[in-house]
This record gives structure tokens, C-alpha cells and sequence, in this order.
């Protein structure tokens, strides 16, 4: 019998002789099993504690990003983060430069004192590109940031030379995914969570465009590219009484027809409340899509108000001013309501939601923030309420 048969099957008689031990004894070696799990996930957290509290030990500029994930996890969690990095270690901002994409400085104006947008040193369709290949090599086709890529060194490197910055410390988004990935796990309490953020209500208002400013610029965008085939439509009139909306194809919300139906009917509804404005781009950099949604009465794209460097920044502005926010769960559905803007978020698969919905809904009870309410389309449709609304269903008739 060669040696590896003999180990093989000393290891099989074990296996057995544990099968045949009393339960209790089965169950106290789990018990101990899970222990050492959950040991081993808190010394991980208290290793990047050490590392976080290392970069705050530093005396010079802190480049904060780049970021590249979902603008879901930037809300929610990444800025109430780097608020709590600034509290817990009196780091002051004049010190961070964040690095985000699409018109974001609103939104960091109470963490830092500088900001640099990607679309200023990469095209859309670059960072696209750059973006798809760093998600396939280093994450697994997720959009999550658990290590800094090429792509990250090479954004970092040039905000370094565009704004002539010798040495620099860097706080890294993995910092932040590695600490909470085991909460959002279930493998350590959301405890570790709420000590390392801070969630705060604000006007969503302050430091944002006018509708009338928003036109203005949209306009000039629009006389820039009216040549060729990239003509650019002339910007719609936002009313000053308006519904903004945000549906958009993701892991929260399927493409199946039946959520289609319930969406198209749901929009509609809301329509005959007041014009609907939707809040589309479309620029291609992510794999969400928005829901066509052409076709129903009192429904406003606002897709000719948008450009890559300033998307975000646009919408933010537009939901800031509407009535309510109706949207896919997700993205900056869980901003929203810190803005004071009531806000209704669908789903129709919440096997990756659980933890964000608690955690949105606890900060804004907490925080004092406006109403969230997150709905689930598979009940809706369950109880016959995704039918469209009377509008819908007379153009579908053909009647008048």
C-alpha cells in the first residue's frame, strides 16, 4: 500500500469516526470552527484599521479614489466613509484630493477641498475600455474595488503631474470594500459598519445648478455639436413641478417583460401626477441600461441635458428640485432621500439588496432624511396593480 492510499484511508476512518460521534460533539466543533472564521474575519478588520490609521498618520496630500465602481456604493457608503475618516482622525480636507467621474464635487464639497473628474484626463469611451479590462483581470467581472489596478496608478499618476504633486498618500476605495465586505457578507456585525461611516441629511439644493442654468448650458452644448451626425437635440423645458425617474436595467431590476409591463405602467401612473422627467444617459461606461420608456404622455427625457463630465452632477440637480424620485433600487436612489427628496425604489430581485436596503433605511431614520420606500415589483404585479395607466391603454386600443 503506497503511502498517500495509507493517508487516504486513515483520513476516511476519521471522517467516519466523527459522523459517528454524539451530536452534541458534532455541534461544539462547528461552533468552534465558526469561532475561528469569525476570529480570523475580525483580525482582517483590524489590519486595515492599522493601514487606515497609518495614511492618517501622513503629513502631505491624500488622492482619495480613484472611483470606479457603482455611484450605489460611492453614496452610500464610500463618502459617509470618508466623513468618518476625517472625524476619527482629524484629518483636515484641505489635504484630499478626490478623484470621481461625472460631476461629482457636489457631493464631496464637506470632504474635500479639491476634486479632479476622470473625464478630464481620460475620453468616456477610454475609461469605458480601461474599466471593463481591470473588472475582467482583477475582479471577476464585479464592479467592486478590492485592489488598486494599473488603471488606478495610471488616474493617480496623473493627477500628480496635472496639478504638480511630488509624494502623495493614497486612500484607496479597496480600503473601504475590504472593511465592509464581511459585514455585507454576514460575517461580522454591521456594528463595524455604523462606526466607520457618517450619514448626514443636507440640502440637496445647496451648491447645485438652476433648472435655468442647466438649460443654459445644455443649450450651448447642443450649438457646439449641431454638425454631422452627432447633432445634438435642443435641451427639453423642464417644468418647475416635475417627478424625475431613473429606471434602468441592473441586478435589482430584470428585463423580463412582466417588469417591463409593470415599469412602463408604474411610470405612466405616476405621470398623470405630474410630468415625469427622466433622468437618462446612456453614455455606454457601465452595463446598466436605461428602460425604454418612450411613448407615454407627460414623460420628459432629459437625455439632452447630459455629458459625460457632467451626468451626475445633472441628475443630482434635477432630483434635487422634483416632487419625488422614483427609481431603480440602487445608484443614487440611496442619496436621494439624504437630499430631503422623497424617494421610491423598485426592485424585482433583492438577493443582492438586503444589506443596503438596512442600511438606508436605518441612516435615514437616523439622519432625519426623507422618506425611503423600497418596492417590490414582484408583489405589485401579484396583486394587479402594474396595469397601465388609462392614458396606456387607450393609445394601445387605438381610441381617442
Amino acid at each position: 500500500m503506497s503511502a498517500f492510499d495509507a493517508l487516504r484511508n486513515a483520513a476516511f476512518k476519521v471522517a467516519r469516526r466523527i459522523q459517528a460521534a454524539p451530536k452534541p460533539l458534532v455541534r461544539a466543533m462547528r461552533r468552534h470552527s465558526r469561532a475561528q472564521e469569525h476570529r480570523a474575519f475580525r483580525r482582517e478588520a483590524e489590519a486595515i484599521d492599522r493601514e487606515i490609521a497609518a495614511l492618517a498618520a501622513t503629513t502631505g496630500p491624500i488622492v482619495v479614489g480613484p472611483w470606479l465602481a457603482e455611484v450605489g456604493y460611492e453614496v452610500l457608503y464610500w463618502i459617509p466613509f470618508l466623513r468618518w475618516f476625517q472625524d476619527a482622525f482629524g484629518v483636515s480636507s484641505d489635504r484630499l484630493i478626490v478623484v470621481s467621474r461625472g460631476g461629482m464635487e457636489s457631493l464631496y464639497r464637506d470632504v474635500a477641498a479639491a476634486y479632479v473628474d476622470i473625464f478630464d484626463l481620460t475620453t468616456p469611451q477610454q475609461m469605458a475600455a480601461r474599466n471593463a479590462q481591470r473588472r475582467s483581470e482583477g475582479e471577476g467581472g464585479g464592479q467592486k474595488q478590492s485592489a488598486a489596478s494599473a488603471f488606478d496608478h495610471e488616474l493617480i499618476e496623473a493627477v500628480r503631474s496635472t496639478r504638480g504633486l511630488g509624494e502623495v498618500a493614497i486612500c484607496h476605495p479597496s480600503l473601504m470594500f475590504r472593511l465592509f465586505r464581511n459585514v455585507w457578507h454576514g460575517n461580522l456585525p454591521f456594528d463595524l459598519l455604523w462606526r466607520r461611516t457618517r450619514h448626514v441629511a443636507h440640502d440637496g439644493r445647496s451648491n447645485r445648478p438652476s433648472l435655468a442654468e442647466l438649460r443654459r448650458s445644455a443649450v450651448a452644448l447642443a450649438e457646439a455639436e449641431r454638425t454631422g451626425p452627432t447633432m445634438r437635440a435642443l435641451p427639453p423645458v423642464i417644468p418647475d413641478d416635475f417627478i424625475a425617474a431613473k429606471i434602468y436595467a441592473g441586478p435589482a431590476l430584470s428585463t423580463h417583460e412582466k417588469t417591463r409591463q409593470a415599469v412602463r405602467g408604474m411610470v405612466a401612473q405616476a405621470a398623470t401626477i405630474a410630468p415625469v422627467v427622466l433622468l437618462e444617459a446612456d453614455l455606454g461606461i457601465d452595463e446598466h441600461r436605461d428602460f425604454d420608456l418612450d411613448g407615454i404622455p407627460n414623460v420628459i427625457s432629459a437625455r439632452s441635458l447630459m455629458s459625460p463630465r457632467t451626468n451626475l452632477d445633472v441628475q443630482l440637480a434635477l432630483i434635487a428640485r422634483a416632487r419625488f424620485f422614483l427609481s431603480a433600487c440602487g445608484g443614487l436612489a440611496w442619496e436621494a432621500p439624504f437630499m430631503g427628496v422623497p424617494t421610491v425604489a423598485i426592485y424585482d430581485s433583492d438577493s443582492l439588496l438586503a444589506p443596503h436596503l438596512f442600511v438606508t433605511r436605518h441612516a435615514t431614520a437616523l439622519t432625519g432624511a426623507a422618506e425611503f420606500t423600497p418596492l417590490d415589483l414582484r408583489g405589485v404585479t401579484r396583486i394587479g396593480l402594474s396595469q397601465p395607466a388609462p392614458s396606456e391603454r387607450s393609445e394601445s386600443s387605438g381610441t381617442t
